[in-house]
């Protein structure tokens, strides 16, 4: 037998170009039980649209129920908002900052007593020294004695 004709309106249903007439003669030849095997492969496709329109049908009242659903009318409250309320997130923001630079300032303190408490290391040299700058004192002192140098040197000059 020659499918010539359901080969043709085949390739003119995968372009979109068929009637509502030849896709239902599409949909009469695969339902039936002996078809050749080059045509066999589309039987599912055209089997399951004649099963599924007869089983997903909508009611009559359908329509009805949907206006009545879509035409009641519900009051719309328009709500303000404050600025406090719109800049909410951004005080939650600068209240986490704030708690991580408090955490990390108390443990950045901790640490450094941790180091203070620590006994001398093995030269005998502690790390931290909490007593005056010798050099400090002794700069100011040789300042003060080059200051006197020179007072006394420009009173011999002249």
């Amino acid at each position: 037998m020659d499918y010539k004709y359901i080969e043709q309106l085949l390739e003119r249903y995968w372009q979109g170009e068929t009637s509502l007439e030849e896709e239902e003669i599409l949909r009469t030849f695969f339902c039936q039980k002996d078809l050749p095997e080059g045509l066999r492969q589309y039987a599912p496709l055209f089997v399951y649209e004649r099963e599924e329109t007869r089983t997903d049908r909508l009611g009559d009242d359908f329509d009805k129920r949907m206006l009545e659903l879509v035409g009641e009318q519900r009051p719309v409250k328009a709500r303000t908002i404050s600025l406090t309320q719109r800049m909410m997130p951004l005080f939650k923001a600068a209240a986490v900052v704030a708690i991580f630079l408090t955490l990390g300032n108390a443990a950045q303190v901790a640490f450094s007593d941790a180091d203070r408490s620590q006994p001398a290391n093995n030269a005998g040299i502690s790390r931290r020294v909490d007593a005056p700058s010798v050099a400090k004192a002794d700069s100011v002192r040789l300042d003060s004695i080059k200051k006197v140098q020179q007072e006394v040197s420009s009173v011999i000059i002249k």
